[in-house]
């Protein structure tokens, strides 16, 4: 079934509503925003599908991720009559998404809008605040929605870009979208973001850790750790490119100038976002994936021989950065930001796959991978005292207590495969 994730298990709660691929993951925005898709091309017809189920199952889905900001993409093409929810359904949906959701919704794009999304809004008009509304921006094309998004990070069905491609035929006479990209050019002495570590590394003094990273972290150790959602929360778009651009030119950056201390954190997460290669690099990502099969009182062990495999220099950036990770996690009564909070949002900026995107299943070992390496900082980085040491027990090392691993207890996994099935969606 197209856009089916090959790794959804049968046993998922959800499984008849998200074997379809209606609904994705896609990594962040440029505001460090967690992006959701929701494609109707692939809704099957309505006999088919228990539209009641999906409401349930949109819900299930955004509940892992509504205590972060994000962007939701609505991929239009594809709604007709045979798989339109009724209006009534419509209705009960807006209802039930209730400020939870709508709170840290920062942006909806509806892509390829028709007249029945505007019949819809002008129904829907007197139950949408005007708050809620300044959230929408309909973009036409691609190329609009390229204008907000970088599109080669989202799961674009087949379907919508045969539409677009065919949207765009309809009007030879206006110049082609920009589909190609301009060769490579060569990256400035001083550049920081899109070039390796070993770049950095070459151009900084031999210098391991690279300077936005230590500006970042510097700054925020010092004035950032008791702030309530720190790395949850966006920051103006505009204010991190201009950031970058000092960073790249090799000009001093004073974090104080912009009075936002988000500035910082989307900056760091940038970084990590824009490097050619994760820094948990491509070749750990399906170790990292199998996390989950690993008995739960040896995971701690696990992602030390993970790690081994990293070559140096990536090694020693990634144990600063949990490190300090570590210590965000410890002043979670003021920050509200535990490690289960801490690995949601940057699972996806240390490790992606090495073709197309790691779907929403993936994103559950991906996430408690790095919640473990922040939790359990000093084990995972430390060499043990003695050849014999195992990690910690199955209530300390399989994190029980926090969030993720809560949710694998309700849904009764097996000791040995404990992570969460239940939150295995596309």
């Amino acid at each position: 079934m197209a856009g089916q994730d090959p790794a959804l298990s049968t046993s998922h709660p959800f499984y008849d509503v998200a074997r379809h691929g209606i609904l994705q993951v896609a990594g962040d925005d440029r505001c460090g925003r967690l992006i959701v898709t929701f494609s109707c091309c692939r809704m099957p017809p309505s006999h088919e599908l228990d539209h009641q189920r999906l409401l349930e199952y949109l819900k299930f889905t955004l509940d892992q991720y509504v205590e972060n900001d994000y962007s939701l993409v609505y991929f239009h093409h594809g709604l007709h009559g045979g798989n339109k929810p009724s209006l009534g359904w419509l209705q009960s949906a807006y209802k039930e998404f209730d400020r939870k959701y709508k709170k840290n919704l920062k942006a909806l794009y509806v892509v390829h809008p028709t007249s029945f999304i505007k019949v819809l809004w002008k129904l829907f008009k007197p139950l949408i605040s005007h708050k809620f509304g300044k959230k929408v921006t309909y973009c036409s094309s691609l190329r609009e929605l390229r204008e907000h998004l970088q599109c080669d990070q989202l799961p674009i069905p087949q379907e919508v870009l045969r539409y677009d491609e065919k949207l765009r035929d309809l009007h030879r006479g206006l110049p082609p979208p920009d589909t190609k990209k301009p060769p490579p050019r060569p990256p400035l002495p001083t550049q920081q973001f899109g070039v390796s570590l070993q770049y950095l590394r070459d151009k900084n003094q031999g210098a391991l850790i690279p300077p936005v990273l230590r500006l970042t972290v510097t700054y925020l150790r010092e004035k950032g750790l008791r702030t309530e959602g720190l790395f949850r929360r966006s920051a103006s778009a505009q204010t991190v490119r201009q950031v970058q651009r000092l960073y790249d030119q090799g000009k001093p950056v004073n974090f104080d100038d912009y009075g936002d201390i988000h500035v910082p954190a989307v900056v760091l997460k940038t970084f990590l976002r824009e490097l050619p290669q994760p820094l948990l690099t491509f070749a750990a990502y399906e170790q990292i994936l199998g996390i989950t099969s690993v008995e739960s009182s040896l995971r701690v062990t696990r992602c030390r021989q993970i790690l081994q495999s990293l070559p140096e220099h990536n090694h020693a950036v990634l144990r600063y950065l949990m490190g300090f990770l570590h210590e965000v996690s410890r002043e979670s009564l003021y920050n509200k930001m535990n490690s289960s909070n801490l690995a949601c949002v940057f699972g996806l900026n240390l490790i992606w796959p090495s073709q197309g995107l790691s779907s929403l299943s993936a994103l559950v070992p991906l996430n408690l991978f790095t919640e473990l390496l922040i939790e359990y900082h000093e084990k995972v980085f430390n060499p043990p005292e003695a050849p014999g040491e195992r990690a910690p027990g199955p209530t300390e090392a399989s994190g029980q207590g926090s969030p993720l691993s809560r949710q694998c207890a309700r849904v009764g996994a097996p000791p040995a495969s404990p992570c969460l099935s239940r939150l295995r969606v596309p």
